[in-house]
């Protein structure tokens, strides 16, 4: 009876090289009876496996729904490598049929089919390679956690951690979304050990290369990869003294891998939002006088005081007031760790020429922001959404930030207490065009002086010149102040 059955099942394998009608019978009979002879599982999956690669769709379709009843015991991680093999169908309900199916076994046996999907990654083809990797990416998120459990997310990032010693720039970026969403990876220790993985990737030890995109490109979208996870018990440390020594002083010649991108900007962007985390720095001195001088290069001196006529002539600097904020905040961060950098590190005459540009800076800055609001005000709703005012808004943005920050730092001593919220960060809704008050409040500026009354030198600061800037508002690019028209009322 029992040799009678095996010989019944054996016809059925023998269906897959049938006709159609043997073959749909097939692929609903051998998943049916698989169990029952287990002497015969080579032979039945590799027979179910002709049948999910047959011409006819509806078949492949019947052949794949049932392959997750196949996933038994050992045969279960050969069952995960089929299935994200055929993850490379070009057949969108096939391609479903398959996620649905890897699903199914994933809740059967994590680990197993872990096996399959990373066994693929590491040695399938690239189409096969990159759809494992989109699988793990938005599957594994929606898995619940009895199925995640602390040995499966341990085996997923100790795998990830062969995959990500050779991948793309993209599969890089998807990996750190598989591992970051992992429970086990969101304590502080997690969120340290994906900063490292990062700094790895990132290639710290090596010298930055800014010819180069390739090494352009990674230090950049392995720095936005590491900005979310920094916190105050995650410390951005390493990168912050990375970009100080080694791409600061390189910043002009930097090679953009991506055309129409400001690189010089985003740079600075990642800088300042990192330079909020910073812990226990050995090279804190050096790093703030690497961003001092980088800062001198964007705060020019008043025309009438060049030296040797250097930026003599009629047309004023241009303030590019984007940058200024970036490294006005950096060195404003770094400057708490060592409040008397500038007054004990710096020699007097350095000193002088510092509060000469940023005296020169607030006052462009002051008649900026008065046209700015004139230009805002009473703008509300529909108004603020044009190409035109929204740049406006972002400008106000900038220069508000930049007018505290430099307030803080005309204190005597230099003052570190003041805190802004970056440009491109999201604050809390502000009416544009409502009192002063109201829009010093939201940058983080108090909305009177002191009762005590100001230094003189600060005083002196916030008096506008006597021209004014060109009303052509709608040009600001980012910082480009436009030029002072003189005599003008």
């Amino acid at each position: 009876m029992r040799a009678g059955h095996k010989d019944a099942y054996q016809v059925i394998l023998d269906g897959v090289k049938g006709g159609t009608k043997e073959k749909r019978l097939a692929a609903q009979f051998i998943p049916k009876f698989f169990k029952h002879f287990p002497e015969l599982a080579d032979s039945a999956i590799n027979a179910q496996l002709d049948l999910c690669e047959d011409e006819d769709v509806s078949i492949r379709r019947q052949a794949i729904k049932e392959l997750p009843q196949f996933a038994t015991g050992e045969n279960l991680p050969r069952v995960a490598d089929i299935l994200t093999q055929l993850l490379q169908t070009d057949d969108s309900a096939e391609f479903n049929l398959v996620n649905n199916a890897l699903l199914s076994i994933f809740k059967m046996d994590a680990k197993g089919t872990l096996g399959g999907l990373f066994s693929q990654i590491l040695q399938g083809e690239d189409i096969v390679r990159e759809r494992a990797i989109k699988f793990l990416s938005t599957k594994l998120k929606t898995l619940p956690d009895e199925v995640l459990t602390k040995e499966v997310e341990e085996l997923i990032l100790t795998e990830s951690k062969k995959v990500l010693e050779d991948v793309t720039g993209e599969e890089f970026v998807l990996f750190m979304k598989i591992l970051s969403g992992l429970k086990s990876l969101q304590t502080v220790s997690g969120r340290q050990q994906l900063v490292e993985l990062v700094a790895e990737q990132a290639d710290l030890e090596q010298t930055f290369s800014p010819s180069d995109p390739d090494c352009v490109d990674r230090l950049l979208q392995c720095t936005r990869q590491a900005v979310p996870l920094f916190s105050k018990n995650v410390h951005s440390t390493r990168f912050v003294t990375y970009f100080c020594e080694q791409v600061l002083p390189n910043l002009s010649t930097l090679t953009t891998p991506v055309e129409g991108l400001d690189i010089q900007l985003e740079v600075l962007k990642l800088l300042a939002e990192m330079s909020s985390f910073c812990g226990d720095m050995e090279k804190l001195e050096t790093n703030l006088r690497k961003l001092f001088d980088k800062l001198l290069e964007y705060m020019p001196l008043p025309p009438e005081e060049a030296e040797n006529g250097e930026n003599a002539g009629n047309e004023e600097p241009k303030l590019q007031f984007s940058y200024v904020e970036c490294l006005l905040y950096s060195f404003h961060q770094l400057g708490r760790k060592l409040p008397d950098f500038l007054t004990a590190k710096l020699n007097a005459e350095k000193l002088k020429d510092f509060k000469i540009r940023l005296q020169y800076f607030a006052r462009g800055l002051q008649v900026y922001i008065r046209q700015l609001r004139l230009a805002l005000q009473g703008k509300t709703g529909e108004a603020l959404k044009t190409e035109e005012n929204k740049i406006k808004v972002v400008a106000l943005k900038i220069t508000n930030n930049i007018n505290v920050l430099i307030k803080d730092l005309f204190h005597i001593p230099p003052s570190y207490k003041s805190t802004v919220t970056l440009s491109w960060k999201p604050v809390q809704k502000v009416e544009i065009g409502q009192k002063r008050a109201t829009e010093d409040t939201s940058s983080g500026s108090p909305p009177k002086k002191s009762p005590g009354g100001p230094k003189r030198d600060a005083r002196q600061i916030y008096n506008p010149p006597s021209g004014k800037y060109s009303s052509n508002l709608g040009n600001f690019n980012y910082g480009d102040l436009p030029k002072m028209a003189d005599g003008e009322e």
